[in-house]
């Protein structure tokens, strides 16, 4: 099995036994997402159930790229389960996170991790090549998410040091390394059963959404590390490297000239992008075998590893604060998320609703919320602490915002008009809008209340974000929106040359061909992306500068590697075929849990408020025929039209062969994607026909 270790570890805290489960049983989901919704179909008995029951099974799965020199595709880790963020029901759901977890459990000699039951105290999983371990974790509890890692590096490492060497197994010759565990853990946040808590591997690596931290807590699950002295098998090594040689030779940077062109959406300018604010101290930090880096490293020691919302949770606050001049709080803010294991994203939408119900006189010290943050230090240090403790020590009105902000909203009673004025940008499924909002990017805002949470996958925000940074900026964006469409479309088998997938003017986003654009994208990210683990800011490279005819690499990049490492003959195409297998399995799981087609609908907001821009994209723009002629249209003033939407899920439901009247896969799909044993054991029974 190359690329494989042919074992998946099965780890029952209830019991406190171990055992494993062959790979090859699930080879045929490729891995990651995959076969962690595989596994969970066959092990969860009891699907319809909390995050929090015991019952619960937690995978969390590598790929047959992670560990090797793939390019943005070594890193990551895939988190399935039940999460409890969302509501109105607790979806079986998906997280990810890269780093040096994935490599190091590949080189301990596993493909993945299930997790079930629940320990009577806590424990921390203790893997250290073929020997695993549940160890007491009570002097664990309560440490924040970096001493807890600090303090496992010194139990694994500190008593087995042999001239600088770390020697695993318990002969003095045994296996050495000189690498420290890497360690997934929980902190504050999860140990206090939030719903928005994190797992945190090293200094910034959170599997962030779905709330799989509260969902460790409640099992007594305060950590996992590992540390492997093996390798992972290459079917053609020669073939990989002269993959990455291809790769880097016709699409990447060059080195000699690096600011001579724009390159690619996922290139260079992407570190700055996702960092927003490069700092001179500061020099880039890598995953595992990524090819550019888009984290950093400072000379403070401040927000290491830290990007994207993290970076930014606290800035416009601290800007506003100290006169435009930008100061440390933000950094200290990010590392205080990472340490408490809180939700980025969730906490930053959430503290900027309580600041706007505080000017409305309702949320504040002796208010109708009460609630004793002081708002007149919004912006310092000493404010954000504040909230983020509240938060994950569920103190005083923390307990309200530890289940999110959605849920807090309703045990004030203020859910339903803050939803209709859109004061709680949180459009589906109780989750906050990522900054792609749902009336403009409109695949992210249908791909996500068609699926389970916020996709948070930029696949086509070139299109989007990147024009309008330009546009806002006054620069001239480099490729003309019909021939970036162009390019875009021929790549997306089997839909491949519908060029109004990208149509993102308001005549055409109810259409059929926008419901290709969602399948499509739904194939590609839960195979290549999610079940492969190619990386989410690295992947797909639909346009490059670097190639004359601006062609990016993917379509043949992904099974070019995916082939060299594993030895198959897989296609694109087959790729696309699987991830519409695994997307529609994942469906009949939200079905078992009650999903229907009436509640798949977006917050009214979204229907009646027009979108007028965000604190980053004042003015948002994205391909559109305009009077017959492709360009970039100002998507500013609209907003969905409910009817409308409901004739789209009806489009695409017909196209994915799902009930047009429940949403759900009829058996016969089921049947013709090779699950018929699924379909069979579907309780209420699929109907075979619309």
């Amino acid at each position: 099995m190359n690329g494989y270790t042919g074992k998946i570890l099965r780890v029952n805290l209830t019991s406190g036994k171990t055992s494993v489960i062959p790979t090859q049983k699930y080879e045929q989901w490729g891995g990651g997402h995959g076969m962690g919704s595989a596994i969970f179909w066959d092990l969860a008995k009891e699907k319809a159930i909390s995050g929090f029951d015991p019952r619960n099974v937690v995978t969390i799965m590598t790929s047959p790229l992670s560990g090797t020199l793939v390019p943005g595709a070594s890193s990551r880790t895939e988190v399935q389960g039940i999460g409890p963020h969302t509501s109105p029901i607790e979806w079986f759901t998906r997280s990810n996170f890269g780093g040096r977890f994935s490599p190091m459990l590949k080189y301990a000699g596993w493909d993945g991790i299930v997790i079930e039951g629940r320990a009577d105290k806590p424990v921390w999983l203790d893997i250290r090549n073929q020997d695993v371990n549940i160890n007491d974790a009570g002097e664990l509890w309560g440490m924040d998410t970096w001493q807890t890692q600090e303090e496992i590096w010194r139990r694994v490492v500190g008593s087995r040091k042999s001239e600088g060497w770390t020697v695993l197994g318990s002969e003095e010759d045994g296996p050495r390394t000189t690498q420290m565990p890497a360690v997934l853990t929980i902190g504050p946040a999860g140990e206090n059963l939030s719903r928005i808590a994190c797992l945190i591997h090293d200094a910034g690596h959170a599997s962030g959404q779905g709330g799989f931290g509260g969902v460790w807590g409640s099992k007594n699950l305060k950590a996992i590390s590992v540390i492997g002295t093996g390798s992972v098998n290459i079917a053609n090594p020669g073939a990989l490297i002269q993959a990455c040689l291809w790769a880097q030779k016709k699409y990447g940077l060059d080195l000699d000239h690096p600011d001579e062109s724009w390159y690619s959406w996922h290139g260079p300018r992407m570190p700055q992008f996702v960092l927003w604010e490069r700092r001179k101290d500061a020099r880039l930090k890598a995953c595992i075998g990524c090819h550019l880096g888009c984290r950093e490293i400072s000379k403070s020691g401040l927000g290491n590893e830290s990007v994207c919302v993290p970076t930014t949770f606290y800035r416009d606050a601290d800007k506003e604060r100290h006169k435009g001049r930008q100061t440390e709080a933000v950094y200290i803010t990010s590392d205080l998320l990472q340490k408490y294991g809180i939700n980025a994203y969730e906490a930053f939408k959430g503290l900027y609703y309580i600041k706007a119900l505080n000017e409305m006189g309702v949320l504040g010290p002796g208010k109708q919320i009460d609630c004793d943050l002081d708002f007149s230090q919004f912006g310092e240090t000493g404010f954000v602490e504040k909230f983020l403790k509240m938060t994950a020590c569920r103190e005083g009105r923390g307990d309200d915002f530890a289940e999110g902000f959605y849920r807090a909203a309703k045990q004030w009673g203020r859910l339903e008009q803050d939803l209709k004025t859109g004061l709680l940008e949180y459009p589906y499924w109780g989750l906050p809008e990522h900054g792609c909002d749902p009336r403009t990017q409109v695949e992210w805002g249908y791909g996500t209340i068609l699926g389970d949470r916020d996709i948070s996958e930029h696949d086509f925000s070139s299109l989007s974000l990147w024009v309008s940074k330009m546009k806002q900026k006054g620069f001239t964006v480099p490729f003309p929106a019909e021939q970036a469409v162009k390019l875009f479309t021929e790549k997306m088998t089997p839909f491949e040359g519908d060029m109004q997938m990208l149509d993102y003017s308001t005549d055409n986003i109810y259409s059929e061909h926008i419901a290709k654009l969602v399948a499509w994208h739904r194939y590609y990210t839960r195979f290549w992306k999610q079940s492969l683990l190619f990386c989410e800011m690295r992947w797909p490279d639909f346009i490059n500068s670097k190639s004359p005819d601006l062609r990016g690499l993917t379509g043949e990049g992904e099974p070019k590697f995916f082939n060299a490492v594993t030895g198959k003959n897989f296609s694109f195409s087959d790729g696309i075929r699987l991830g519409r297998k695994i997307w529609n399995l994942d469906n009949v799981i939200w079905a078992v849990q009650g999903r229907h087609r009436d509640m798949v609908s977006f917050a009214d907001y979204i229907y009646t408020k027009p979108f007028e821009g965000n604190r980053t994209f004042p003015e948002y723009y994205a391909p559109g025929l305009k009077n017959g002629k492709w360009d970039y249209i100002l998507l500013n003033g609209r907003h969905l039209d409910k009817t409308e939407f409901e004739k789209f899920k009806t489009r695409y439901y017909k196209l994915e062969g799902w009930d047009i009247h429940t949403g759900r896969p009829l058996k016969k799909t089921l049947e013709s994607l090779g699950l018929a044993h699924i379909a069979d054991t579907f309780i209420p029974p699929l109907p075979r026909d619309c």
